[in-house]
């Protein structure tokens, strides 16, 4: 291992620092020229098409097929103009990742002719094999067949390869049965849902609004290290994360690295990946050294949150892939290393309206601010209801390791909204009355017509905060580096819009059922919300032993581990909040459950077993080698006839060697020996789901615990009447 490392070192010594040329030296030139935007639409279609089009997109409706037809040739014929030859669906598995099957524009005509061919109907529709796909039980891996479909509300794009170049059509993935088997099909109803029930709330104070879109802003973390380091790592290479090593004398306690001047071959890949980004219509405009050694950080301006979430999902592959040309590699883990600051992904989250209002930054007159408010603490009140649901989107085996831990927030759900909209929302709780003056002096006295108009200026931060306003958005810090943003996305959309539905529902039935005036009603239903979020609220240090003692007084969970914090998703309110709004079935989440909890499992199976192999076949035989380099110096001593008191240090050495050798084989046999239990439980669990499923349909889905199925551990054959009566008995 040693020698390895130190050919390692030898090659980052003669490392040199890209080369990288743009194309222009203003960025507006030459960004989205890689995207099948308005500009190319417009210039690739007729103008009854383009402006029939570009209607559809903005209103969410479906494109007939002749449409279709005339936008794949238009498409067809701009991706050819860019070197294309092949296209192919897009789209966002429960993998986490991204998925493409390439498809060739040459096709054969029936006389055999070679021509470049591509229909409308290949543009909307194609048919994947969906059995290597996660589905949690949806589908049986024989059952191979899935749909993928065109988004038009993302645009196409061309991705440059090695040798040939690609179209990418955004799409979504559904089973056979129309089950949604990606994060892009809910999200998509997410956004739908807040948009629905935003636009009556946004009509209390003004009629003209008839669209709330989501926007969304990400902030991506990320490591780089030199390709030679990392491939000199079996654990890096492995599980993305160290997990051997020694606590280096100097790490970031000087706190030198943050902001500091970026590194000359860093630069350069960013420079290089931004160059990439921006051809594709990604909008990068920062760029910094973070807080750890080796750790850094680009955020692109606000977009469309669907759009973003596509962005950011393209954007880790093109990180991934210029890295590759600058000697390094990305990591994406959300706690590469043991002792340092770990990387999320900050996800800055707003809503705005068709009149060009954000919903959730500060106005200048006093209705203004009472429509911010509204959206303000319900967004609060949302989070408060659903804080484990909402732990629940950014659980993961990575992410167990940073939250809580230095920078990263804690497993805690609370809400940061800083100093003056904490004393604005006081007295909005302490008023008792409302008063009855007639137009704006009835919530003037509430103090409405303070809030900053600069808020953004004039609001704290609270980096050890989940959830925290920040001016004009709130950021949603606890999502993980590595995530896709659309799973916590889909959680928060969908929340809240429940959440703006009961507040209407409140709010109608004061101004119906009791006559009371519209803006009396608003700030009653306002101020309950915020007595009722109060414990939600938090302005102190997360980090905190005396925050973790106050959280439990206020009744707040602390989840730790993602097991147990993905138990909420068969809570019956879950379950209902996501299927009586259309957003998830509940067998699409219940597979959701399966397949995060199955991936945790086999994540934590392959750290497992890598750390086995590397403590069996690296660190015991290196421990060996140089506990026999001190014997034999033992030996010559000996030999020179020195006394014991020259070798008492080096034989107590072997000693402690030979103790912690012994120790290292007996926790492996031990993890091994833990490992085949674990196994056999999620046999026995598999084989309940296949009985439960293929031997008695008619049951519900029954999700045995633990203790029942160590019961069940050894018996191999497991005789039918034995699970019928965990059935009837459970």
């Amino acid at each position: 291992m040693a020698t390895l490392r130190f050919k390692a070192l030898d090659l980052v010594n003669q490392r040199k620092t890209g080369e990288v040329n743009l194309p222009s030296t203003d960025i507006s030139n030459y960004y989205g020229e890689n995207v099948f935007g308005f500009d190319a639409m417009r210039a690739t279609m007729s103008s009854d098409n383009f402006k029939r089009l570009r209607r559809i997109i903005e209103a969410g409706e479906k494109v007939d097929r002749n449409l279709a037809d005339a936008v794949a040739a238009g498409m067809k014929s701009w991706a050819m103009s860019k070197g294309a030859t092949h296209y192919t669906h897009w789209f966002q598995p429960l993998t986490g990742t991204t998925a493409e099957k390439h498809d060739s524009f040459f096709d054969l005509t029936s006389d055999g002719d070679a021509i470049e061919a591509f229909k409308g109907s290949a543009l909307v529709q194609q048919e994947p094999d969906a059995s290597s796909f996660p589905s949690g039980g949806i589908r049986n891996t024989f059952e191979a067949r899935g749909y993928t479909a065109w988004d038009p509300s993302s645009p196409a794009f061309v991705i440059e390869g090695t040798n040939s170049k690609t179209l990418c059509i955004p799409t979504i993935f559904v089973s056979y049965t129309g089950e949604a088997l990606d994060y892009k099909t809910p999200l998509l109803k997410s956004l739908k849902f807040l948009n629905d029930a935003a636009v009556p709330v946004c009509q209390y104070f003004d009629k003209d609004v008839y669209k709330v879109n989501t926007t969304l802003g990400i902030e991506q973390e990320y490591f780089l290290v030199d390709k030679a380091l990392y491939s000199a790592r079996p654990d890096l290479v492995m599980t993305g994360r160290t997990l051997f090593g020694h606590a280096p004398a100097k790490g970031q306690q000087l706190e030198d690295h943050y902001f500091g001047s970026i590194p000359s071959r860093v630069h350069a890949y960013m420079v290089d990946f931004e160059k990439a980004a921006h051809r594709l219509g990604i909008p990068l405009r920062t760029r910094h050294n973070e807080v750890a050694p080796g750790q850094f950080e680009c955020a692109p301006t606000f977009e469309d949150a669907s759009l973003a979430a596509d962005h950011n999902q393209l954007l880790m592959d093109i990180m991934d892939r210029v890295a590759d040309r600058h000697g390094f590699k990305v990591l994406l883990h959300e706690k590469p290393f043991k002792g340092v600051n770990g990387s999320g992904k900050h996800n800055n989250w707003a809503m705005s309206t068709n009149t060009g209002v954000n919903l959730l930054a500060p106005g200048k007159k006093p209705k203004e601010n009472l429509q911010f408010l509204t959206f303000f603490i319900n967004t609060i009140k949302a989070v408060h209801k659903h804080a484990d649901l909402l732990r629940a989107s950014i659980a993961s085996a990575n992410n167990d390791h940073r939250l809580g831990a230095n920078e990263a927030p804690p497993a805690i759900m609370s809400v940061f909204v800083g100093q003056q909209l904490t004393a604005v929302l006081d007295e909005l709780e302490r008023t008792a009355k409302i008063p009855m003056e007639k137009g704006d002096n009835m919530y003037l006295k509430l103090g409405i017509d303070r809030i900053p108009e600069v808020l953004l200026d004039n609001t704290d931060r609270n980096r050890t905060s989940p959830f925290a306003f920040t001016g004009n958005k709130f950021e949603f810090r606890a999502v993980g580096s590595s995530a896709n943003v659309s799973n916590p996305m889909t959680v928060l959309n969908t929340i809240v819009a429940d959440q703006l539905l009961e507040f209407r529902k409140s709010v109608d039935e004061l101004i119906d059922g009791q006559g009371m005036k519209k803006e009396i009603a608003i700030i009653q239903v306002l101020r309950e919300y915020v007595v009722d979020s109060k414990t939600v609220r938090f302005e102190g240090n997360g980090y905190s032993q005396e925050w973790e003692d106050e959280a439990s007084q206020r009744g707040l969970s602390n989840v730790k581990t993602t097991p147990r914090a993905l138990d909420v998703y068969h809570h019956a309110e879950v379950k209902d909040l996501f299927s009586r709004n259309g957003i998830l079935t509940e067998v699409e989440l219940n597979a959701r459950h399966e397949i995060l909890l199955e991936e945790y499992i086999k994540k934590i199976q392959i750290e497992a077993r890598v750390l086995g192999d590397l403590a069996v076949n690296h660190v015991i035989p290196t421990a060996i080698a140089y506990q026999n380099k001190l014997i034999n110096n033992v030996r010559g001593l000996k030999d020179l006839g020195l006394e014991d008191e020259f070798t008492a240090t080096t034989i107590d050495a072997i000693k402690k060697m030979s103790r912690h050798i012994t120790t290292i084989q007996k926790n492996v046999d031990e993890m091994i020996e833990h490992r085949k239990v674990a196994n056999k439980i999620e046999e026995a669990r598999e084989r309940a789901i296949y009985y439960q499923e293929e031997v008695f349909p008619f049951f519900d889905t029954i999700r045995y615990s633990v203790d029942k199925l160590e019961l069940m551990v050894d018996d191999e054959d497991w005789p039918l009447v034995k699970y019928r009566e965990l059935m009837f008995n459970r």
